[in-house]
């Protein structure tokens, strides 16, 4: 009877030995799936892992190459934006445009310009600045072994401050056919200007040589009256040249020669002129007494200055032009001589003392000398 118990508590040991050894096989069975598939998922995460880093490497790599690609193109642009743009003008495509029309008025006063489609200076070397309140022109011609260029910026542009810079654009127009006299001005400005340059406070440009009239026809009486008369015409027409050009540029033009120095302050105290004037009625401003020095226009009206000079350029200098040009606009039929100089006072601003002396020696005109000062400098 024992050992049938015994048997029988054997048999059931067994039995629970067995279930157990089988539950626990299922159990590591299952486990060993879930461990396989915790794996599988492991590598599988593992994998997504790896490919959206190589997707992540792959647009890092991408995002480099583009951002060195724009530091590229902006290092470009700002080459390009910075070195001195000199080019031919002439060699444009015809369906180039330029925003500067104002040279289409010279086609109505010279039937010679009428076939050229085009007409803008051959050279220009700057960043042809607009938008700013003053322009102010300045005309060179060779002097011979004698040159005042150079003094006339180192005083025009070092007595202006960063602001005042940055608010005008100061031209330098080359009216000389000598292309060694160019290349003298421009390396000159180049190498002594280079920061005006480059912020665009500073320009050069050539007057192209079928800009002028044949001088031939001009009256002669003598040879050298024949070349003074010659000298004298192609002066008013670089003059009206060089408006036309810094007309769209600027508020205000200011007219100044190769042969003068400013004063210190000289750009701030006719900013404040200008800006403290309770009329805007008047004609021109002068900041100098002598010829065409220093005469300030506001740039709307230099058309009408060019055209009336323009009527007359062989008839008269320059200077004396611009007081024909009051009397024919600006005093009545009939009126008494006394009214139109009050009026004249009135727009024809005189500011005193001025601001720019004229230091020239050696004339524009070969052989000739000249010692006039402004007794108000």
């Amino acid at each position: 009877m024992r050992t049938k118990h015994v048997n029988v508590l054997i048999a059931l040991a067994a039995f629970v030995l067995f279930s157990f050894s089988c539950f626990c096989i299922s159990r590591m069975t299952q486990t060993s799936n879930q461990l396989i598939n915790c794996r599988n998922h492991i590598l599988e995460f593992k994998e997504k892992i790896l490919r959206l880093k190589n997707k992540t490497e792959r647009n890092r790599q991408e995002l480099i190459n583009a951002l060195s690609k724009m530091k590229y193109e902006m290092t470009q642009r700002e080459n390009t934006s910075t070195d001195l743009v000199e080019k031919k003008m002439n060699t444009l495509g015809k369906d180039e445009t330029v925003s500067n029309n104002t040279f289409e008025v010279l086609k109505f006063f010279f039937p010679h310009l009428r076939k050229v489609g085009r007409i803008y200076p051959d050279v220009i070397i700057g960043k042809e600045k607009i938008g700013v309140s003053f322009a102010l022109g300045i005309s060179t011609v060779s002097r011979g072994n004698q040159s005042y260029v150079k003094q006339t910026l180192n005083s025009v542009v070092s007595r202006m401050t960063l602001s005042e810079e940055k608010d005008s654009v100061v031209i330098v127009s080359v009216a000389d056919r000598n292309e060694d006299y160019l290349k003298s001005v421009v390396d000159m400005i180049t190498k002594r200007f280079k920061r005006q340059l480059k912020s665009g406070s500073l320009e050069v440009i050539s007057i192209p040589a079928f800009f002028y009239p044949n001088m031939l026809h001009v009256k002669q009486s003598t040879e050298d009256s024949g070349k003074l008369e010659s000298w004298r015409i192609k002066q008013v027409l670089d003059f009206c040249f060089l408006m036309l050009y810094a007309q769209p540029k600027a508020m205000y033009y200011l007219q100044l020669e190769d042969d003068i120095i400013a004063k210190k302050m000289y750009f701030t105290k006719i900013t404040d002129f200008v800006h403290n004037i309770t009329s805007n009625n008047w004609f021109y401003i002068e900041f100098s007494i002598l010829g065409f020095i220093g005469k300030l226009f506001k740039s709307e009206d230099l058309t009408d200055f060019v055209r009336f000079f323009l009527m007359f350029y062989k008839d008269k200098p320059i200077d004396l032009l611009l007081g024909d040009i009051f009397q024919v606009k600006m005093c009545n039929p009939g009126e008494t001589p006394e009214k139109c100089a009050e009026r004249n006072k009135q727009i024809r601003i005189r500011y005193k003392p001025s601001l720019f002396q004229h230091v020239g020696i050696q004339s524009s005109f070969p052989g000739r000398e000249q010692y006039s000062k402004d007794i108000y400098y």
